[in-house]
Parts: structure tokens; sequence; C-alpha cells
């Protein structure tokens, strides 16, 4: 099966590449640095030609809120109709888990407008929302650093390894449309504040994490249930104290 991945050389991307050529597909990863550009079109048309499935995983270069809809939403015009006219017959997006959860979040409405845009598209679809990535841990403490201390909130994050979402990723690729969302997750959910204590532990960071309910997640209230899947989700088989301790 010929297999189009936008985004293929970044992390998740990379990954999938990887695992769908060890399953015998034709793989082609579609990003800039192979000459495919989703924003203007060049080498789309191209890259399609003969595609049964397209996942896409590109991500906006900017978080800020207009940047990142525009992005999102100029992604949308210029590949899914391209998708139509090539005849593809599945297209998997990655997502996020309670994007639709976030209304104050501008990132996580511009990803509930690429859901919308690929829902109208027509062609058969599986949107895959995943929970955030252990690799994304980082930033969470970054952004919640005031000092010496990192202020987090205690609410629930699951977060998954990109190991573990490039393996969902390439096994809906063989699964046929859902015409719906598919929720993945990593195998507990632990605190927000917790994940942030056990990232400075393993790398040695002298911060100290300040629990605060009201710190929220990059400017968004968040509650236990706002980034947490529901009871179908498929769930990784990768802990985040594993993770961590391979280093």
């Amino acid at each position: 099966m010929k297999v189009v991945v936008f985004g293929g050389s970044g992390l998740i991307g990379k990954k999938l590449c990887g695992i769908l050529r060890a399953k015998g597909h034709e793989v082609t990863p579609a990003s800039p640095s192979t000459g495919v550009d989703i924003l203007s079109g060049a080498g789309v048309a191209e890259a399609l030609r003969g595609a049964e499935v397209v996942v896409d995983v590109v991500n906006s270069p900017s978080f800020e809120a207009e940047a990142v809809m525009s992005f999102f939403q100029q992604a949308a015009s210029v590949c899914l109709p391209a998708e139509v006219a090539a005849g593809v017959r599945h297209h998997v997006a990655l997502s996020v888990v309670g994007a639709d959860r976030l209304p104050t979040s501008g990132y996580m409405l511009a990803k509930v407008a690429q859901e919308e845009a690929i829902r109208a598209a027509g062609v058969p679809y599986t949107i895959v929302r995943a929970t955030q990535f252990f690799e994304f841990v980082p930033a969470i403490v970054d952004a919640g650093t005031k000092g010496d201390a990192v202020m987090l909130t205690p609410a629930l994050l699951q977060p998954i390894a990109a190991d573990d979402v490039a393996a969902a990723l390439a096994a809906v690729v063989e699964e046929a449309p859902k015409n719906g969302m598919v929720e993945i997750a990593g195998p507990e959910a632990v605190g927000c504040d917790e994940i942030g204590r056990l990232w400075l532990a393993a790398k040695k960071d002298p911060r100290k994490v300040v629990t605060d309910a009201a710190a929220g997640y990059f400017g968004a209230e968040l509650d236990d249930r706002s980034l947490t899947p529901g009871p179908g989700a498929r769930l990784g088989g990768l802990r985040f104290d594993t993770w961590l301790a391979r280093g």
C-alpha cells in the first residue's frame, strides 16, 4: 500500500515512516525537505499520485493563536482537495485529546478547525487524538518556570511516548476509515505537577515544582478531564518513569 506522510521528517513522522516501511508499505515522507510544501501546494499533487492512505502529522511552527489557525486552515485547503483529486481512500490525522474542551487555547481551537475541515472534505478519514507526548514535558516545565520555581497544576495528564504514538498511527493506517475519532494515551494518568517533579529529578534539575491549581496549561484552565481520554482509548505500553530511566 502506498502511504504519504505529511510531516514525514518530524518527530512522529520519522518514526511512523520507519514502522510502515518495516511492515512492507511504500512510504513517501512529504515535507519541505523532500520538496513538498503543504501551504503553497508545491509538490503535493506529485506526492499524492497513486497514494491510498495519507497521514497528516504536520504541526505549526508557531503556537500563536492567529498563526496556528492560519497554518492549519491553509494546509487543509491545499491538501484535502488534492487528496480528493488523487482518489485517496483514507486520511489519517493526528490531533489532540481534549481539543474541544479548551476553548481559550488558540492552538486547540486551530486543531478543532482542522478536524472540521477533514470531516467536510469528502475523503474517508480517521482522526487520531493523542495526549501530550513524553517528549513535550520539558516545554510544559519551562512554560511554568518562574525563577527557580515551576508552577504546575495538579490536574491529570495521561502522556504517551512518541514511539507509541507512531505505532498507534501505523495500526490505524492498516484499518478501515472510522469516519470518526480514535483516542490514544499513555498507560497511566498522573498530575501535571508530579510529571514535572519526575522530569526534574531525572535530569537533576534544581528547580522545584510548586503545585498551583490556577497554573493551567499554556494559559488554559485545566481539570482532571480536560486533557485525559475517554474509557475507549487505545493505550501505549511505555510508562513515563520507564521512559525517563532510559535517559
